[in-house]
């Protein structure tokens, strides 16, 4: 790497429109540690990971993510309360105001790239007002080698400001805080929110627009590992459905655990160089290789720590959204590059708190694309009094809150990339077996483990199926390692027509999440859904 002294003369911010003489460049994540816990921004834990509160923000703020909508975005971008339209001239006007503000701070500038497919790399260079900001940039995207920092130069600007205000009245924002992806310019402006989210998201969301739109490539908030042979699996599913467990197999490589890439031929890689988990209830025997992680070089963010340094992970008295960032290379068993071919499996996992899915089915491609874009898992009662009922969740393409272009676009993709490829895709229901929440019971961790490794090990190839009577699902009726009366769920069930009645109920949800798509949809994803 470059020398981590204060740099004033290598190159100038002023291109940028901001005026500090003095700024960190390239620190490394040991120089941003300490220089946190000097100016009293963040605690070391007995681990030796760095913790920080991130303020205010304790997550991302969804209503409060714009784009701005021009010449390059305008007829390309599904506009609504997911991607919110920014005006040209007041992103300009706030962008001013903020390189002013940034102008009189002391700063940290880092390279970076995204992608560990060079044939997509997106270049990055991140300014920081909070040193702990940079050192999650470090942890979270691709580091360059010190010979590609020689000549580097940016594809994608993002300009990071958690102390900056914005004034809604003037600036157009709904809020102080905001994060604003402009096209046009490049740039990721985050403002008014601590929160570190949102630098990882903005360029998620950024490569959702470029990579399908310029690259024809397929990108994917997903998890994904290689196995023995060289083959690639894929984990879809959203908060609490086990993705970043299943998806961590001692058998397999992890080749990342959030962001991806499917290109045209065949490849999975990785968006980011690092991760960024949950740790609400953290323990070793449940997540070792998060737990393991947790050490030098590691950001906790708002966890509560005692006197002598220890983490209580379970204590949510600031947010349930308790996060630790850390390098890929803190996670043993991992692919070198983060990238993965011959893509032979993807999983759908959903914990379906209804118990009426199956454990594992095989889906057709119209039903590959119609469960992608409803991305569904189940929340389930809470403790809210006479709530009794599991509520079901969609979330379109498993990320919808990070996806500029229409879901029906990137479903039409993994129908042409699964065609083309042959690849398998499984629906995984994590969720209740034997009825529905507070009458059924949790699918048994080791029977899920058990239906992926045959998936990925073509021990389902040969068995009978059969289909379910609502959902059309393909369920195998053999499956090594998990009792044959699992595999179809109303088996499971004491009341088959109870079973029937809750399974027409889910569909009639799933009916009226999709009506949102049906104009955008083609006849052979319509025909994926629930018999009507």
């Amino acid at each position: 790497m470059l020398s981590n002294n204060l740099v004033t003369k290598t190159f100038s911010l002023s291109k940028y429109k901001i005026k500090a003489e003095d700024f960190h460049y390239q620190l490394s994540s040991e120089e941003l540690h300490q220089i946190t816990i000097d100016k009293k921004m963040g605690v070391e834990v007995n681990s030796g990971a760095l913790a920080v509160n991130t303020g205010k923000f304790t997550g991302r703020s969804p209503l409060d993510r714009f784009i701005v909508k021009d010449e390059v975005t305008k007829d390309k971008v599904w506009w609504g309360n997911i991607n919110i339209p920014f005006e040209e001239d007041k992103f300009d006007a706030l962008y001013n105001k903020v390189a002013n503000y940034l102008s009189e701070k002391e700063l940290y500038v880092r390279d970076a790239y995204a992608c560990a497919d060079k044939d997509y790399q997106l270049n990055i260079r991140v300014i920081n007002e909070h040193p702990w900001s940079n050192m999650f940039a470090y942890n979270m995207f691709l580091r360059p080698e010190e010979e590609e920092l020689e000549n580097f130069k940016e594809d994608w600007l993002i300009v990071n400001a958690p102390g900056f205000k914005a004034n809604p009245e003037v600036d157009g924002t709904r809020q102080a805080n905001f994060a604003i992806l402009n096209f046009s310019k490049k740039i990721a402006l985050i403002g008014g929110t601590g929160y570190t989210g949102e630098i990882k998201k903005g360029i998620f969301s950024a490569l959702n627009f470029i990579l399908p739109v310029y690259k024809n490539v397929l990108p994917m908030h997903c998890s994904a590992n290689v196995g023995g042979q060289g083959d690639t699996a894929i984990f879809f599913g959203l908060s609490g459905t086990g993705k970043t467990t299943l998806s961590a197999d001692p058998n397999r490589k992890l080749i990342g655990d959030d962001e991806h890439g499917w290109t045209p031929d065949n490849k999975v890689f990785n968006f980011e160089g690092g991760c960024y988990a949950k740790v609400i209830n953290l323990s070793e025997e449940g997540e070792p290789d998060i737990y393991n992680a947790i050490k030098p070089g590691a950001i906790l963010e708002n966890v509560i720590i005692d006197e002598d340094g220890e983490v209580d992970f379970s204590d949510v008295s600031i947010t349930q959204n308790t996060r630790v960032s850390y390098p890929i290379y803190h996670i043993n068993n991992i692919q070198k590059p983060s990238v993965g071919e011959n893509t032979k499996n993807i999983f759908f996992l959903t914990a379906d708190a209804f118990g009426v899915l199956p454990p594992i089915s095989k889906l057709t491609p119209g039903q590959a694309a119609y469960h992608f874009i409803s991305g569904y898992t189940a929340k389930v009662a809470g403790t809210e009094e006479g709530v009794t009922e599991p509520i079901p969740s969609f979330s379109a393409c498993f990320g919808a809150p990070f996806m500029p272009l229409h879901p029906t676009k990137y479903a039409e993709m993994l129908s042409e990339k699964m065609k083309a490829s042959g690849v398998n895709v499984w629906l995984i229901n994590t969720g209740w077996t034997g009825g529905s929440y507070g009458v059924g019971s949790r699918m048994k961790l080791k029977y899920t483990r058990a239906m992926i490794t045959a998936a990925t090990n073509s021990e389902l190839a040969n068995v009978t199926y059969s289909k379910h009577p609502i959902f059309g699902l393909e369920m195998p009726n053999q499956c090594p390692g998990v009792p044959a009366e699992v595999l179809n769920p109303k088996n499971t069930w004491s009341d088959g027509q109870a079973y029937d009645k809750k399974a027409s109920l889910l569909a009639s949800y799933f009916h009226d999440n999709f009506s949102k798509f049906e104009d955008y949809a083609s006849n052979e994803i319509l025909n994926g859904g629930p018999i009507k």
